[in-house]
């Protein structure tokens, strides 16, 4: 099967590679569609470091083509929508109900091996790592039986693969991280496909305002398509007194950094309110730090929160999203702006610098 591999930074080649079959509790998925992610493009660059050669790829849908032994909740032929933090549902994480921290997930995205510690893709006799043991970026995945969700029979994949990440983490950032109220005044620092969810998590949550804020102006049209009252590009004016300037002076109730940068996220925690809360959903570098005011921390009272995969229990949360798009509630056709073949996969990433898309996806 030929799937994207990062033999080493900055280089990203669709090969030829093999596959073993599934083990116990474990699943053959033959992918339809996966989303093109800015971690993928993180891992790619270097920002995340992981141990080379690895296959890419960790927002993906697909078919069920042959279950292992021990897997009850899934059987051939079953549409399901792969989760890049397999939840196993038994360690204390998943225990007190935070299986976004489940700690078999953890441990599978330190390693981007299997549960056992192997791999089970290879380019010829050379092991392959697997990004979260999905590596969707391929025409096959072997992958953790409990990181697959099993979906209705109708539904439809090159729309539902993005359920796996940025709609998770962006609709769960406002629902389950931040449990947002009606009525709150609300920024989002970055407006990409994380972005994008995190605005129509507001938007469903019925916030008043609604202010995005990115440099790129293709996205900040995104952004009003998908629920943006008010948008600020950074590239012209400070965000913060821009945000402070349209909630006369107060600041945002909640503000979101869906960039994952050192200055994104101190103008996320400058524009929000006293007793506001600024919730960090980007993925940044392990060699930043932020730079904080320690007298202001108690003076102020503000929340600082992390949101890791949207706080998602993606069993109970996957197919609820698949829901409101069926009902007209979530936009997830308009997040589909450009598809791609396997082998166009490095002009994706080029297209998703450049902003030109709300998401690329690639289809099989």
């Amino acid at each position: 099967m030929k799937a994207a591999v990062c033999f080493e930074k900055d280089v990203l080649t669709v090969d030829d590679v093999r596959f073993e079959p599934p083990r116990a509790r474990e699943l053959l998925v033959r992918m339809v569609a996966c989303g093109v992610c800015h971690t993928d493009l993180s891992v790619l660059n270097g920002t995340v470091k992981m141990k080379l050669p690895c296959v890419l790829g960790h927002e993906g849908a697909g078919v069920v083509e042959e279950a292992g032994d021990d897997v009850t909740h899934v059987k051939k032929g079953d549409k399901v929508v792969l989760s890049w933090v397999a939840q196993c549902g038994e360690c204390y994480f998943c225990r007190i109900q935070r299986p976004n921290l489940c700690e078999l997930g953890e441990r599978i995205n330190a390693s981007n091996r299997m549960p056992d510690g192997g791999t089970r893709l290879y380019k010829d006799t050379r092991e392959l790592n697997v990004f979260s043991a999905l590596g969707a970026l391929a025409e096959y995945a072997v992958v953790p039986a409990r990181a697959a969700v099993r979906l209705p029979e109708d539904a439809p994949l090159d729309k539902a693969a993005l359920i796996g990440c940025a709609v998770a983490t962006g609709v769960g950032a406002v629902f389950n991280t931040a449990q947002m109220p009606p009525g709150a005044t609300v920024a989002v620092f970055g407006t990409g496909g994380v972005g994008l969810n995190i605005i129509q998590g507001a938007v469903l949550a019925r916030a008043e305002r609604i202010i995005a804020v990115d440099v790129h102006p293709k996205k900040l049209e995104f952004a009003r398509v998908f629920g943006a009252t008010d948008v600020v590009d950074a590239r012209e004016v400070d965000p913060v007194a821009a945000i402070r300037e349209l909630t006369r002076g107060r600041g945002a109730d909640y503000a979101y950094e869906a960039v994952g940068r050192k200055e994104t996220i101190e103008q996320a925690y400058l524009c929000t309110r006293k007793a506001g809360t600024c919730v960090v959903v980007g993925v940044g570098s392990v060699k930043e730090q932020l730079s904080l005011n320690i007298f202001v921390l108690p003076l102020f009272e503000k929340r600082l929160l992390g949101s890791w995969f949207g706080t998602a229990d993606v069993h109970r949360d996957m197919p609820r999203l698949l829901e409101l798009y069926t009902q007209g509630k979530l936009k997830l056709d308009e997040l589909v702006t450009t598809t791609y073949t396997l082998e166009q996969v490095d002009q994706a990433f080029t297209d998703m610098q450049r902003g030109v898309n709300a998401r690329g996806v690639v289809l099989f």
